[in-house]
């Protein structure tokens, strides 16, 4: 066996391999076809890449790089052919019939009272006179509607409504705008050739109208309506709530409309059946415990209950009708019916310049007096203006 002379050149000379096969493996992992250095989508064979001298003590690992395909470009249609295809997809337009025209007379223009609107007055040509007064609980919610044929001097239309809100006035508001309209345009249809058509019934489809569009705002409150609809010599006064309408016939008072509270009767049964309770706080019978009238427009949260279909009464207009009042309950909780039609007659009746306005405000004077803290709010309505 030959022993080397110079263990230390051997020592050496291994020390140099290892460090060769270090360098050559450090060169083959970061060389520059490394795909360290070069991401996809360059795509890497077996062919395309180095493979560095093998090493008996060791060997790098194979590294295996799949590359996506390269993505296809977008297909870019012009302007044209675009605004082609949508033509082309655009449905046809319908034939929409559309809903009959309200007469311009039913339009009236309803004044909002502001934060520092104590009193509202109005008069129509010594046919109405309007009256409201805020009550001392905060804002006034009361809102009307007063709207008369012009032109002829027997006048043969006219329009009157009295609207209590509670929960805020925007269902008062609400109903005084398109209360009106919405009768005039179901008389319309009416006319047009339904079978079955009387006022009653175009009445209480525009009352259902007008509660079904104000739901449909999502509003909170609600209000009580009571509306006198004159045409062509007769009257028919409607009430959903506890305003009420009282005529004067030869002096004597007549109340045209049934107050909508809970402890009437009809009410109380028919809330029961459909699954509400009637109870009394302190004295007032409520609906559910909160509300104390069982028909208006409004009251989304009671609406299983509270009803806005009217009570309707018609008669023809004589003589012997001298006026009408159309009030809140701001005014009958404290004056009664034949009380109000004393007060206003003299004012009215037998007087060559009527003075209406002066008797609204007599009684809602009145009211006050014996301890009125609501909104009180009035029409008088000169029926002899209307006689055919």
């Amino acid at each position: 066996m030959q022993v080397s002379k110079n263990p230390t050149k051997q020592t050496n000379r291994e020390k140099k391999k290892l460090t060769e096969d270090y360098t050559m493996s450090r060169s083959v992992i970061m060389a520059s076809e490394s795909p360290v250095y070069f991401p996809s989508p360059l795509v890497f064979s077996p062919t395309s890449a180095k493979t560095p001298p093998s090493s008996p003590r060791w060997t790098p690992p194979k590294k295996i790089m799949i590359a996506c395909p390269p993505r296809k470009p977008k297909e870019t249609t012009s302007s044209s052919e675009s605004n082609t295809a949508l033509k082309r997809k655009r449905p046809p337009m319908l034939d929409l019939k559309l809903p009959p025209t309200v007469s311009s007379w039913c339009s009236t223009t309803v004044k909002t009272p502001g934060k520092a609107d104590d009193v509202v007055e109005a008069e129509g040509d010594g046919v109405y006179s309007v009256y409201c007064k805020r009550g001392r609980r905060g804002p006034m919610e009361d809102r009307y509607a007063a709207a008369v044929d012009p032109g002829e001097r027997v006048r043969k239309k006219a329009f009157f409504g009295v609207f209590d809100g509670h929960g805020g006035s925007k269902a008062a508001e609400f109903a005084a705008k398109n209360l009106g309209n919405n009768i005039e345009a179901a008389m319309e249809a009416a006319r047009s050739g339904e079978e079955g058509y009387s006022v009653e019934r175009a009445i209480r489809e525009g009352y259902i109208k007008t509660d079904e569009d104000f739901l449909k705002e999502g509003s909170r409150g609600g209000a009580c309506c009571v509306t006198a609809l004159i045409s062509e010599g007769e009257l028919s006064v409607s009430n959903a709530g506890d305003c009420r309408a009282v005529i004067s016939r030869g002096g004597v008072a007549e109340a045209l409309t049934t107050d909508h509270n809970p402890s009437q009767a009809s009410e109380f049964k028919r809330i029961e059946a459909l699954g509400g309770y009637v109870d009394s706080c302190n004295g007032v019978w409520r609906i559910q415990g909160t509300l104390a009238v069982s028909r208006g427009i409004g009251d989304r949260y009671l609406k299983e209950w509270v009803i806005a279909e009217p009570e309707t009464r018609t008669l023809r207009i004589k003589p012997e009708l001298e006026f009408l009042i159309l009030a809140s309950d701001g005014l009958w909780d404290k004056v009664t019916n034949q009380e109000a039609v004393d007060v206003v007659r003299p004012f009215c009746v037998g007087v060559k310049n009527p003075k209406t306005l002066s008797a609204c405000k007599k009684l809602a004077e009145l009211s006050c007096k014996r301890g009125c803290l609501d909104d009180i709010s009035l029409i008088i309505i000169q029926l002899q203006q209307f006689v055919a």
